[in-house]
């Protein structure tokens, strides 16, 4: 279906069809719109030449004005107008249009009741860091094979504990990208020890991210050729290790990693795309979006504010650390 274009120089074949219609004065006075009854002419007709003016306008396309209805601004109606080309019509998109006839504008309205922080969930997810009413929440959404997530992760947590104790919460969603082999075994893994144990699911993500570039590789004596089949088994052994280690049931453990079951890490997936996230890692710290393997300065910067905007103090400005002269 058309939408109605962007605002756009006008293009030269609309100069000359526009040249073609009589134009009232600029200064002449013209009835202003009226709630329920149609616009009248001279006011729509300038709707419409100034519309045609500012968007890229299909030459043949008929602009379909709506009739005012009453808007939430005062001293403005709202007029909904549509455009259709060649039997298509596009959704209609709502201008305010002033009581006497000598505006037309835009405004998007935006809810901002909600608490950030609910922006993304993280509810059934385990956590590490501070307690379920901290007042920053990381949400992170990560792949397991992404090595860019690896670099964050090793520097990250550290880095947040140390600075901020249990003032932040952080959760991991699962995010794994398509051209990465195994890392959808590794989330549903992963997964299956989250299930029973958290300390048991971030002692195993903590594990992959540090041995990312490692993972697939085979071990003794033999060629060294990296294979999807030896990346799931050893993804798979080292899940039942952890699981062992943190005794949880191992019979529902290995069903578990047998099954094989995406549907969870589909819908994370899921939840991710409807937020815009394209690339891993992608964090949303109390709902405000970052993308990529930032500097450890810029996320302590996007931490504070959250904690100033939750009416706590944040740690002294972050200082970088100084790296030690080379003795010659």
């Amino acid at each position: 279906m058309p939408t109605l274009p962007r605002l756009a120089p006008l293009l030269f074949a609309a100069t000359l069809t526009l040249g073609c219609h009589a134009q009232l004065p600029a200064t002449a006075t013209i009835p202003g719109p009226i709630v329920g009854q149609p616009l009248p002419p001279a006011l729509a007709r300038r709707v419409e030449v100034l519309l045609r003016q500012k968007a890229q306008v299909a030459p043949g396309s008929v602009l379909n004005i709506g009739v005012p209805t009453a808007s939430e601004l005062t001293g403005y109606d709202t007029v909904s107008v549509s455009i259709t080309t060649e039997g298509k019509t596009s959704r209609p998109i709502a201008f305010l249009l002033s009581t006497d006839g000598k505006s037309l504008a835009q405004m998007t309205k935006y809810d901002l009741t909600p608490d950030p922080r609910a922006y993304v969930s993280a509810a059934g997810r385990p956590a590490r860091g501070g307690p379920e009413n901290a007042p920053v929440l990381i949400v992170g959404f990560d792949d397991l094979e992404c090595p860019f997530c690896a670099r964050l992760h090793a520097t990250i947590f550290p880095a947040i504990e140390q600075r901020y104790g249990n003032n932040v919460r952080i959760v991991y969603r699962d995010y794994p990208i398509e051209q990465h082999p195994w890392a959808m075994r590794g989330a549903v893994d992963v997964n299956c020890l989250a299930a029973q144990s958290p300390t048991g699911y971030w002692n195993a993500v903590d594990y992959i991210h540090a041995h990312e570039t490692e993972i697939g590789t085979p071990t003794g004596d033999g060629p060294k050729d990296k294979s999807l089949a030896v990346a799931n088994e050893q993804l798979d052994k080292l899940t039942r290790q952890q699981g062992e280690l943190q005794k949880v049931d191992m019979t529902k453990l290995n069903a578990c990693i047998a099954k094989q079951d995406t549907t969870e890490m589909e819908k994370s997936r899921q939840l991710g795309t409807a937020l815009n996230v394209d690339s891993t890692p992608t964090l949303f710290i109390n709902g405000d979006k970052i993308d990529g393997a930032v500097p450890i300065e810029f996320i302590f910067k996007v931490i504070d504010d959250a904690l100033v905007a939750e009416g706590k103090t944040p740690p002294p400005p972050y200082a970088p650390p100084v790296a030690a002269p080379i003795s010659k």
